[in-house]
């Protein structure tokens, strides 16, 4: 039995573009990351059927995101607040200059990926990391055989590619985390936790957004922007 696990990230917002810090907060789709998710949705096209539960952060950048995938497969969204991005607390809504001068140690934590670090009002790496893989792994487990879409936000990818690679907390990023990018995990033999085996089959793929581009670096200060050619 294998379980199929499609996870994306979020469109584009104009938070992600200004560099300001979003983490719980509620943000808009802009132009772009609308544009996102309606070439998002038509990649899904024919899959009505075939995906069997949608999952979303509860936040509206993730839910306007999944509502282009359940409009074109018929399902209704399970929104889950286990897949919110970090919750950066006292920073957010601050541009990140601006949060320098006035949290420099919340920023300290946030740029050196301090893993055990709490930011105050908020949460630490670990914390971040303990909730999201415990909510995937249930929805693998609910899910044994199925193929299944979540919508979620960078700081999830990033702990899910390590979770599922076995990369450490602390270690460097050097893989992409793309508005809109479809990222699939597989799961094997999930007749028990303790057996299952989960790979990567395929990371940023990102065809879709020809002639649209997504931002890859999501902690990247002022947007850094890789647009697809």
């Amino acid at each position: 039995m294998m379980t199929e696990m499609v996870v994306i990230r979020h469109g584009e917002t104009e938070w992600n573009v200004e560099g300001r810090i979003q983490g719980w907060q509620d943000s808009e789709l802009n132009a772009r990351g609308r544009a996102q998710a309606e070439a998002l949705g038509r990649r899904f096209r024919g899959q009505r059927g075939l995906i069997r539960a949608i999952y979303s952060s509860d936040l509206k950048r993730t839910m306007d995101t999944a509502r282009s995938v359940a409009d074109v497969v018929g399902l209704e969204i399970v929104a889950d607040e286990r897949l919110r991005e970090w919750h950066l607390g006292c920073i957010e809504t601050m541009l990140l200059d601006e949060a320098r001068v006035r949290e420099p140690e919340a920023v300290r934590i946030y740029e050196e990926r301090d893993v055990e670090a709490v930011v105050p009002e908020g949460e630490s790496i670990r914390e971040r990391y303990n909730r999201c893989t415990s909510c995937l792994e249930e929805i693998a487990e609910k899910h044994k055989g199925d193929r299944v879409v979540v919508v979620t936000h960078g700081g999830i990818l990033d702990d899910l590619y390590r979770f599922v690679n076995g990369v450490d907390l602390q270690a460097e990023r050097d893989w992409d985390l793309f508005n809109c990018g479809i990222n699939v995990l597989r799961i094997e033999n999930p007749e028990s936790k303790i057996e299952n085996r989960w790979s990567v089959v395929r990371w940023g793929y990102i065809e879709h957004l020809e002639g649209i581009g997504s931002m890859a670096d999501w902690a990247g200060g002022q947007g850094q922007v890789s647009d697809v050619k």
